[in-house]
């Protein structure tokens, strides 16, 4: 979640209530504001005379209505303006404007009338809009030929008898002398330097031999959690590895699919330097390494004949859970490109697919409206309220008028919004990643399921990735576990949203809650009873 470290912390609103002549978007056109003074005399004589008429200059006069008629024609294109040259998120003739700016509790507590029909023409807007037209996928060739270095370290076929999508790479001896050092992660992690100096250490007795040619073993993660944000996917993830088949992770957030591979570790920093695959691979040594124990353990060292004592070595798991995964596409406007528009041509899990089409796809959902409230407090900021909030919120409506894709994938647009509204629009998600993936490869979870019954949405999860049930040994110390990355105290004691907020989000998210129930064929993803 680094990217948002930085988007999110110091928004500022400006007050449309100031004169003309203090139009902040004056700053916008690199000069000050035009201010025009008259200073009048109380005691101006009404009766001047002819003669003192006449002695005022030509050239005064003329200055005069000069200064006069260029203050009429500032005025005049501020006015014109407005609506072309304001706010990024000025709404176009799509758009409606949302919910008034409540500057008191007390009014965001009880929406206007008129609100609530704003409201409801809003979700009306987006409900028209939802008649999802499938986005073209791009041809095969087109992945490939984006990065020809990720393609030819992937094999497209992955050894038979073990689980993981692993296979098996030449070692050059050349190698060894600088093996994990240069690994980009090693900077940003120091568990991982510390796992890569135990690796290092021991990667010579994993080394597959045959003939006079040395080879490793390499694997990718089984699964991937792909989101989303502030929905219980770092709780998820460390209890996954708890069972026995699942483990030997190092880094749980690698960003490697969204960013880091494009050279990006936040998006405010700018360019850094290209995580190489061969960086992204060395997260899963570990798993490769046991897994191979488990190979030349075995009577005759061949993967296809792993004897049954090995049976759990062959069946290692190892997956990965960026919470960016799922929507972050940003990177592609970071590119050169001969392409325009407000979508990404490629999206994260096209390159997914290309490299590894059976993968498992785990997905954690929450009620939008409380992911988004979560999400606000999160991230580190000066003044942090319910009022902010409420401010922030009614400041970040989207409908493009394009289409509802291109309002979640243009970067410039979702980099304006003082909050990522557009992120508890699951179902737009969702959608483009089926249009690579089967729906039997992707389970689409509640946090509130998982938060009231563990034991079942777990069960759910180790169902779907196939692994065998857990002792009771393993079951107490799954649920005895305590949360991960919960609400920070100071955040807690700001207490809710405001009631008026509530509102707005409820009807914002809801036409997209009843096509996400529709899709998934579960009425609970409204969201309802909430």
């Amino acid at each position: 979640m680094s990217l948002s470290d930085c988007k999110y912390g110091s928004n500022t609103h400006t007050d449309y209530t100031h004169s003309l002549h203090s139009l902040p978007m004056a700053e916008n056109y690199g000069r000050r504001p035009v201010r025009t003074s008259f200073d009048v005399n109380k005691n101006l004589d009404i009766k001047w005379s002819l003669r003192n008429l006449k002695s005022i200059s030509k050239v005064k006069v003329f200055s005069f209505l000069m200064g006069l008629t260029l203050t009429f024609l500032v005025t005049a294109s501020y006015i014109l303006t407005w609506d072309r040259k304001g706010l990024l998120l000025t709404p176009s003739t799509y758009q409606l404007r949302p919910v008034v700016v409540l500057t008191s509790t007390a009014a965001a507590e009880a929406p206007s009338g008129n609100n609530l029909i704003d409201m409801k023409l809003l979700a009306k807007n987006i409900s028209s809009k939802l008649e999802y037209t499938p986005r073209k996928v791009p041809d095969e060739k087109d992945v490939i030929g984006t990065d020809s270095n990720l393609f030819s370290v992937i094999p497209r076929h992955f050894l038979p008898g073990i689980k993981s999508p692993c296979w098996y790479e030449e070692f050059s001896s050349e190698r060894s002398t600088d093996l994990y050092r240069r690994n980009l992660f090693t900077r940003r992690s120091k568990t991982f330097k510390n796992v890569c100096d135990h690796l290092r250490t021991n990667f010579q007795q994993h080394l597959f031999h045959r003939g006079s040619k040395v080879f490793r073993l390499r694997c990718l993660p089984y699964f991937y959690i792909i989101g989303q944000p502030k929905c219980g996917t770092t709780d998820l993830f460390h209890r996954l590895l708890l069972h026995p088949e699942v483990k030997f992770n190092t880094m749980k957030e690698p960003h490697w699919w969204t960013r880091k591979r494009f050279g990006y570790i936040r998006f405010k920093d700018g360019f850094q330097e290209s995580f190489p695959v061969e960086d992204y691979l060395d997260l899963f040594d570990l798993a490769a390494q046991n897994i191979q124990e488990g190979i030349s353990g075995n009577s005759s060292g061949d993967h296809r004949t792993l004897i049954t004592g090995d049976a759990q070595t062959a069946n290692v798991l190892t997956g990965e859970a960026s919470a960016s995964t799922m929507w972050d596409n940003q990177a592609w406007s970071y590119l050169p490109s001969d392409r325009e528009g407000t979508e990404p041509p490629f999206l994260a899990q096209d390159f997914i697919h290309t490299v590894q089409p059976g993968a498992k796809i785990l997905i954690m959902l929450r009620d939008p409206v409380e992911r988004l409230y979560s999400d606000y407090l999160y991230f580190k900021m000066a003044n942090k309220s319910a009022e902010d909030f409420h401010q922030k919120v009614v400041d970040s409506s989207c409908l493009s008028e394009r289409s509802l894709r291109s309002c979640i994938y243009d970067s410039s647009l979702s980099n304006a919004m003082p909050v990522r509204l557009h992120l508890g629009m699951y179902i737009i998600f969702l959608l483009d990643w089926l249009t690579v993936f089967n729906r039997e490869q992707i389970l689409v979870l509640r946090l509130e399921d998982y938060a009231d019954n563990l034991e079942v949405t777990i069960k759910k999860v180790f169902d779907f990735l196939s692994v065998g049930p857990l002792s009771l040994q393993g079951e107490a110390a799954l649920t005895k576990r305590p949360l991960s990355n919960t609400r920070r105290t100071a955040d807690r004691n700001l207490g809710p949203m405001l009631p008026a907020t509530t509102d707005f989000l409820r009807e914002f998210h809801k036409p997209f809650n009843h096509k996400l129930a529709s899709v998934l064929d579960n009425q609970a993803f409204l969201w309802s009873n909430t």
